[in-house]
């Protein structure tokens, strides 16, 4: 596999099947389907922003998107369309007037407490043809990428 991630040829050897961008396509298509399925009033990433502000409580617009990996234009629309289903609230920051903060209304809250069970059940059913160890070493490998 390595011998066929290094090669600069384009010869017969390259097989789409094998190749990381594929797999790991496949797999989160799978996931993707999984999570639609249990959790379908919200997407992946706005189940992040829900996941993340439980965690943190009140936060700036700005750091929500960093801890969560979007940048500023895609976390400003996902907590646009979260504050209009009324699951999220904005104010300007007490300490700084160009920053927005963001935390979870009440009705947020309670529905990111019972996606946070959903997601477990989202997560396992996505590896349940691995063992516990494969899927701490998936874990571990994806890490490192």
């Amino acid at each position: 596999m390595l011998k066929n991630l290094n090669s600069d040829s384009a010869g017969p050897e390259y097989r789409l099947e094998a190749q990381i961008g594929f797999k790991l396509r496949l797999a989160n298509q799978k996931h993707l389907e999984v999570f639609a399925r249990l959790m379908p009033d919200v997407t992946p990433t706005q189940f992040a922003v829900m996941a993340k502000l439980r965690d943190e409580g009140t936060i700036s617009q700005n750091q929500l998107g960093r801890l969560v990996g979007m940048d500023a234009a895609t976390t400003k629309g996902v907590v646009d369309r979260l504050r209009k289903k009324g699951l999220l609230q904005s104010a300007p920051s007490q300490t700084d007037l160009r920053r927005l903060d963001i935390s979870l209304t009440e009705e947020g809250r309670a529905f990111a407490d019972q996606a946070v069970i959903t997601a477990r059940r989202i997560s396992q059913e996505t590896v349940t043809n691995l063992t516990a160890r494969e899927v701490d070493r998936l874990l571990d490998l994806l890490d490192k990428l």
